[in-house]
């Protein structure tokens, strides 16, 4: 559905802007005025001629300079000079300079919208045009100086810098307001020297050109340098981390945890809550077991008073707006399963405040309602803070949403339970692998194992096997992949036809060869697992989308095509990276695991950056993700011995 009303938006932007263009050139051209735009060709046309000729336009004179500024600012190619200088000449200054200006503001609006509306693939054009770092300056506090700055280089277009000023994620009016300021200066130098042109002797229009010709040779020449400089303006300043931790907003916190309460109350979804501990000391990090999405909210019910902040995945915060509300509600990024510095000292400037940490140091959503491994940084990470520690664990939540479903399960019920695991005082003692041992002690959890101490619930949904396929790859008779298909409780092979049903409870009809899907699971996971150890070459290849941050509106933007490859020495991807060539490798120390959407893509966080591939096939997401972890672990088995 959002993708049809992205596509209608796009349609309608697209047929507004020709129809505004149509109208204006059906201006320009009706009546007399045909004939009088085919005399300015005239080639024995006098200047004085010239200028004659354009007042006979009248009104429409004022509309023909407008509308010729306006293309120049549309189509990139055209300069800008000849419609201000022809302005100057036949107008004068004053009128001349309103004339393009109009244009200018015009053509600014037409490019904010064609940005909103396929700026993800435009913007890799104007990228390798302007070799201008698009990310850095969005990020840098003199975003405001630079996008100024630029309008004074010759020889780049108006369009490409209004794009580039759409791309960092302006409000309109913002926009707007910076193209006008900047755009005035170059006016103003091509409407006088039209109007100096035609009004002084020939020697003073000489000795203006020549002016003019020494201020620009140089920024031309030396373009390429400024542009470097100017990257390099915005890397020095980059201010403050739209991304800081703050503090938690309990009015807004409290309105979205009620109005979503009711909301999974009406899907269905009840909640039993036990607190262990009453009130929590301060500071103090929150451990939480991660089977769904929907687990913030859940855990919110018993840590909301104590206003945590949240640990949250980066590609969250690229949207403007979601990041807003992510931090209004105290929630900070994190690039999963990568280095992060800025991650880091958010962590520690919550601590130092007295704050309580939350995090889910699973950091993904389980695939199977099972516990997923813990990276041994982050049990290095608590004993250094050495602060009290907390568990909210959670039952039933997998079941009621799980990663690869396709909406919420009526019957469902949540368990959670908040409980104290180490004083400051035992952490003193314990060593990591003790703190390992006992984190997972406390959070392990398998949600079949749940359900079979509640024989009271059943699930309800029209879509209740639906999204399977997107987790199970290979078919159990053919052993076929990607040939697994799913309506609403019925799993179907394309090759084998009909399967097994999903019933109420997450099991499979008893006559089918897995009794649930973990077991199903784990049996595609040994296939790979077989594969690997007897294949020194094992390879996976997929063509795939890349997909870069958007720093704006949106989490992603379309970054490039290309090949990935996965093996033993990590995952490549060779094809184009915002209209340029490239090949970008990430190693095992980089490659924990491949996070991965399920029927969606894999991603690899470095840095603050994501790299987000769509792969060809979308129900193999979760073989690359397999694979990553197992390659991981054999590359750490391989150096350890």
């Amino acid at each position: 559905m959002a993708i049809k009303k992205q596509t209608r938006r796009k349609i309608f932007i697209g047929l507004g802007l020709i129809a505004i263009l149509a109208l204006l050139v059906l201006i320009f051209f009706s009546g007399d005025n045909l004939e009088l735009a085919k005399s300015l060709f005239d080639a024995n046309l006098s200047q004085d001629a010239l200028k004659e000729k354009l007042r006979e336009f009248g009104w429409r004179g004022y509309i023909t300079i407008s509308i010729l500024s306006m293309l120049q600012v549309v189509f990139t190619f055209l300069p800008s000079e000849p419609a201000q200088a022809l302005g100057g000449a036949v107008f004068g200054f004053g009128r001349g300079f309103l004339c393009c200006l109009a244009g200018v503001i015009a053509g600014n609006t037409a490019m904010f919208l064609l940005y909103k509306s396929f700026g993800n693939r435009l913007r890799q054009y104007f990228v390798s045009r302007l070799h201008l770092d698009f990310d850095k300056i969005a990020k840098s506090s003199k975003w405001f100086i630079i996008i100024l700055i630029l309008y004074f280089l010759p020889a780049l277009p108006y369009g490409m810098i209004a794009f580039f000023a759409a791309s960092i994620g302006l409000k309109y009016w913002r926009f707007i307001l910076i193209t006008t300021l900047g755009v005035i200066p170059s006016i103003c130098i091509g409407v006088g020297f039209g109007h100096v042109a035609v009004s002084y002797s020939w020697i003073v229009s000489v000795c203006v050109i020549a002016v003019l010709v020494i201020l620009l040779a140089v920024p031309i020449i030396k373009r390429d340098v400024l542009i470097d400089k100017i990257n390099a303006y915005a890397d020095k300043n980059k201010g403050v981390s739209k991304n800081s931790v703050q503090n938690v907003n309990g009015f807004v916190m409290g309105v979205i945890y009620y109005a979503l309460r009711i909301y999974y109350f009406l899907c269905g979804i009840k909640m039993k809550a036990v607190n262990k501990v009453g009130n929590i000391e301060k500071p103090s990090i929150v451990l939480c077991n991660h089977g769904s999405f929907i687990d913030f909210i859940f855990a919110a019910t018993l840590l909301r008073k104590f206003k945590p902040n949240f640990i949250i995945a980066r590609l969250y915060f690229y949207d403007d707006r979601l990041r807003w509300l992510l931090k209004t509600v105290g929630g900070f990024p994190k690039s999963m399963f990568a280095l992060d510095a800025e991650s880091t000292k958010n962590c520690l400037r919550v601590l130092r405040n007295q704050g309580v940490l939350a995090m889910m140091p699973e950091a993904r959503l389980s695939t199977t309602g099972r516990f997923e491994d813990i990276q041994e940084s982050t049990y290095a990470f608590i004993k250094k803070t050495g602060v009290p520690v907390y568990t909210v664990k959670f039952g039933g939540d997998y079941f009621a949403d799980p990663k690869w479903g396709k909406g919420f399960r009526r019957g469902s019920l949540v368990e959670v339970e908040l409980d104290s695991l180490f004083t400051a005082e035992q952490l003193k003692t314990l060593s990591v692998d003790e703190i390992k041992q006992g984190v997972e002690a406390r959070l392990d959890y398998n949600e079949f194992e749940w359900l079979k101490k509640h024989p009271e619930i059943k699930y309800s949904s029209c879509r209740m096997a639906e999204g399977l396929e997107n987790i199970l790859t290979v078919c159990p008779i053919c052993k076929q992949k990607h040939t697994i298909t799913t309506k609403k409780r019925k799993v179907f092979c394309e090759k084998c036809g009909y399967l097994t049903t999903l019933d109420n409870r997450y099991q499979f009809h008893k006559d089918f060869a897995f009794a649930d899907l973990t077991q199903w699971y784990d049996w595609q996971k040994s296939l790979i697992e077989t594969e690997i150890a007897q294949n020194e070459a094992f390879e996976m290849v997929s063509e795939v989308e890349l997909r870069l941050p958007s720093y704006g509106k949106g989490l992603t933007r379309f970054g490039g095509n290309g090949v990935c490859r996965l093996n033993r020495d990590g995952l490549l991807y060779q094809g184009t990276k915002d209209g340029a060539e490239a090949e970008l490798h990430f190693t095992f120390d980089q490659v924990y695991r491949l996070l991965f959407g399920a029927g969606e893509n894999f991603e690899v966080y470095v840095g603050t950056e994501i790299f987000y591939f769509v792969p060809k096939e979308r129900r193999s997401a979760v073989d690359w993700y397999i694979a990553s972890a197992i390659l991981h672990d054999n590359s750490i088995k391989n150096r350890e011995e």
